[in-house]
Order: structure tokens, then C-alpha cells, then sequence
């Protein structure tokens, strides 16, 4: 069963289309990361899905409802970002309480473990807070509503390293307890890629790739070598980088497929494996090479 349905979305904000005719489908029961980088339109998607903003055109679906204004939506989904604003006449004690008021898959046994856990004060404000522990709440509010579709927007921001880990150690744990989709915006594939189980990566409001993470680990290889030898072995194939080391070698990411390693390193060309987050870059670059290239 798929939770999000996209068909052609396109979302116009002043001249600029932020989404364009961007299509995919989510599953029900699943972790995937939204990936890409700052300006991406990672954040215009997630606004769209959880009803908070109407597209321009195309068809979009959550539950099989269109997302804008819809009660059904809105119950059952949760959008969470670090610009998420409470109400100051409340406690943090208070909108825990109100949370469980709304949200009918509300765990308070949850949110009250964490709330203690990470040393918050029952009387405290949410506005008072520092911009980690606001994430840090925010996040508390997200994996107590259990809500069947949770969408995180780049939800560490302000965060330590100690916190940002216990949250995805949390997120894994509550997820494999009480399975339901998760959709986790970031531009830093590599700190969550070992809870993702798809990821869907955009780039200029359009569709670059949907996968496995198992598939995008596997995407591409790096070939490291004589010049020529290296661009002779990396012709007919998709590549993704290229990088002159110096004036006789050059290192390539090359899309991965069929291709005899052992003859490769007979010509003394290195095969080596390339990151997903490396991937994620290559593959949103704007033109082959890195930033040395300004400087030639």
C-alpha cells in the first residue's frame, strides 16, 4: 500500500518552480530519506504532503486524500521542522498533554520517558529553550504522536552529537516496535543512512533517483589510475566525477554494472567503493569536477 502518491507535482512560489513535475510513491510501513541539497525543494514537499501548503498543478495523495486542509491527513500525519512554533501561555508539561488530546496513537509513557531522559523541566517554555533542546523536544512530540506518516525536517538541527545519536537510536527502536512510515529530510545522507531503508533524492524541485539504500551503496565505484589508461577504461560507461590527481593520474566515479575488476587491476587501475553521501553529491553536481576546478 502506498501512503504518498506524486504524479507531475509542481509547486510555482513567485517566478520559480521549487517542485517540477516531481512523481514518486512512498509504502506504507517504511523509513525513506529525502535527500538533497539546501534549496533542493526538500522542505516545499514535505509542507505540501502534510496539507500546510496547496500545489501549483499535478496530483499529490496522503492516504489517499489529497493533503490540503484534509482532517483525515492532519490526524494522521505529523510534521515536524525547527521552525515549529507552541504556544507561550503553555508548559512543555502542558503540550505534551495536548498532544495526547489530538493525536489518537498518542504514547505518553514515551514522551514522558523521554522528556525525562533528556533532562527537560515540566514548567519550562518551548520558546526559552536553545535551538538543540527545541529539536530535541520537537522531537519527542514527533515519536510520541505515532503518527501512521512522521515527517522529519532536517530534525537535528541544534543538535549535539551524544543527542543526535540517541535520536536515531530512538527512531530505529520505536520504529521496529510499532511499525509506520517515516520520511526523513536531510543533506547529510551519511548520518542516517543506517536507518533508511529507501531514499528518494531531488534537486531542483525534480526527481534524480528513488532506491534502496542497499542499491545506492552499491551505485557507483571509483577508478584511480594512469590518465589514459583511466579515461580509455571509462569510455561507453555513465560517469559521475572526475578528478585529475596530478599530471599523470586521475580518480573517476563511474556508475556501477558489469565490469571485470581483476582485468582493471592488471592495468594497475584501483577499484574502490564510493559512499552513498559521495554518490548523493556526484549526482546533484551542477558540472563534473569539484570546486578546484574554480581555481584552474
Amino acid at each position: 500500500m502506498n501512503v504518498i502518491a506524486c504524479e507531475n507535482l509542481t509547486k510555482r512560489q513567485g517566478k520559480e518552480n521549487t517542485l517540477h513535475d516531481l512523481s514518486f510513491t512512498l509504502k506504507d510501513k517504511s523509513i525513506t530519506g529525502l535527500i538533497g541539497r539546501n534549496g533542493a525543494g526538500k522542505t516545499t514537499l514535505l509542507k505540501i504532503l502534510a496539507g500546510l501548503w496547496r500545489e501549483t498543478s499535478g496530483e499529490v495523495s496522503v492516504f489517499s486524500e489529497k493533503p490540503f486542509n484534509s482532517m483525515l491527513v492532519s490526524a494522521n500525519s505529523i510534521y515536524i521542522d525547527d521552525q515549529m512554533a507552541f504556544p507561550t501561555a503553555l508548559t512543555l508539561s502542558e503540550l505534551l498533554k495536548e498532544g495526547e488530546r489530538f493525536y489518537g496513537n498518542w504514547n505518553m509513557k514515551l514522551a514522558e520517558r523521554l522528556f525525562e531522559y533528556f533532562s527537560f523541566h515540566p514548567n519550562q517554555i518551548h520558546n526559552t529553550l536553545s535551538k538543540g533542546k527545541k529539536s530535541t523536544f520537537n522531537m519527542i512530540v514527533g515519536l510520541a504522536s505515532r503518527c501512521e506518516l512522521t515527517m522529519f525536517d532536517e530534525p537535528t538541527t541544534g543538535m549535539d552529537a551524544a543527542v543526535r545519536n540517541d535520536f536515531y537510536r530512538a527512531l530505529l527502536k520505536d520504529y521496529l516496535a510499532h511499525p509506520r512510515t517515516f520520511l526523513i529530510s536531510s543533506h547529510h545522507l551519511d548520518e542516517i543512512e543506517d536507518l533508511l531503508e529507501d531514499i528518494l533524492l531531488i534537486e531542483d524541485g525534480e526527481k534524480v533517483l528513488q532506491l534502496p539504500m542497499d542499491d545506492l551503496k552499491e551505485y557507483a565505484v571509483g577508478l584511480t589510475g594512469r590518465t589514459e589508461i583511466v579515461r580509455q577504461w571509462a569510455m561507453n560507461k555513465e560517469v559521475l566525477y572526475t578528478q585529475e590527481i596530478d599530471l599523470n593520474s586521475t580518480y573517476v566515479v563511474i556508475k556501477n554494472g558489469y565490469f571485470e575488476v581483476e582485468n582493471a587491476k592488471r592495468l594497475g587501475i584501483n577499484v574502490s567503493p564510493v559512499s552513498s553521501s559521495d554518490v548523493c553529491v556526484y549526482l546533484t553536481n551542477k558540472k563534473k569536477g569539484g570546486i578546484d576546478d574554480v581555481f584552474k
